[in-house]
């Protein structure tokens, strides 16, 4: 039998998937001046680099599904890096696991590897995270992890990033 309980569950599941795995068109570009970052390049020029999933999650503000990257139980030491340029943006030593289905750092290398911009899509007030040299959408950061330094969670796309393992 469906209850009003389930019909509403169901309601804020779907909702949230679409949130998850959409894209979120209005807010491209409004933020950012393409002339801010180091690394500029061509849709094409990224398309053919990135691939459509990348693609559509670095440079149109995607977000890849939950659980779905293999850096999401990846425990190796070394250094996640920007898909879209190399760029060295957090160290293994600051993920955690935060089960929310992405990887999730507490603080990123330093301020300047990422800028951080509000993000008012969805009906949401949130912190996109981009990589400060090509633009490339990374995630979001939150105030929610209480247990960590900081008490952030960067949550990022696995799909958004490069593993650089230590030797």
């Amino acid at each position: 039998m469906i209850t009003e309980t389930n019909k509403a569950v169901f309601v804020l599941v779907f909702l949230w998937l679409f949130q998850a795995c959409g894209t979120p068109k209005e807010h491209q570009s409004k933020n950012m001046n393409k002339d801010t970052f180091s690394v500029v390049k061509t849709e094409a020029e990224w398309r053919e680099q990135l691939g459509e999933e990348a693609f559509r999650v670095l440079r149109e503000k995607g977000t890849e599904r939950p659980f779905s990257s293999p850096f999401e139980h990846l425990w190796d030491s070394g250094t996640y890096v920007c898909k879209g340029c190399g760029k060295e943006l957090f160290y293994s030593n600051t993920k955690f696991d935060a089960g929310c289905g992405w990887p999730s750092f507490y603080a990123a290398i330093s301020k300047d590897r990422i800028k951080e911009i509000p993000d008012y899509s969805h009906g949401m007030i949130r912190t996109e995270v981009v990589c400060a040299a090509c633009g490339g959408h990374l995630g979001h950061v939150f105030p929610d992890a209480y247990e960590q330094p900081g008490g952030m969670r960067y949550c990022i796309n696995g799909v958004s990033l490069g593993f650089v393992k230590k030797p």
